[in-house]
């Protein structure tokens, strides 16, 4: 079966997009100073990469056969209800442990 042109410049769109997310959440897992704040870059960025890159893949297989391709949707649905849960209960174990932080992140940073 073809697929339709716009179906895969949108396939290839949501690959570019997520595979960019991916790569600024990576960059800033690896750049960031704590703990704290390198969090954000797996919980945000690439979640959200990771996503779109899922849902393209869903996109062009889904064309490819007769119906919706299911495991993509269960990935897709498990990596957003799993990443801020995870993230979360990490923060509270960092926070229990008092790890160190930086001067960016004590306090209200609202105030400084």
């Amino acid at each position: 079966m073809d697929t339709p042109q716009w179906l895969e410049w949108l396939v290839a769109a949501l690959i570019l997009v997520g595979s960019l997310f991916a790569l600024v959440g990576s960059i800033g897992l690896w750049k960031l100073p704590d703990f704290f704040m390198r969090l954000h870059g797996p919980t945000k960025a690439t979640t959200l990469g990771v996503g779109a890159l899922v849902i393209g893949s869903m996109l062009f297989f889904s064309a490819q056969r007769e119906g919706i391709s299911l495991h993509e949707v269960l990935i897709t649905i498990f990596l957003f209800m799993t990443a801020p849960v995870s993230a979360n209960l990490l923060a509270k174990a960092a926070m229990h442990q008092r790890l160190k932080r930086t001067e960016r992140t004590r306090g209200e940073p609202w105030k400084q």
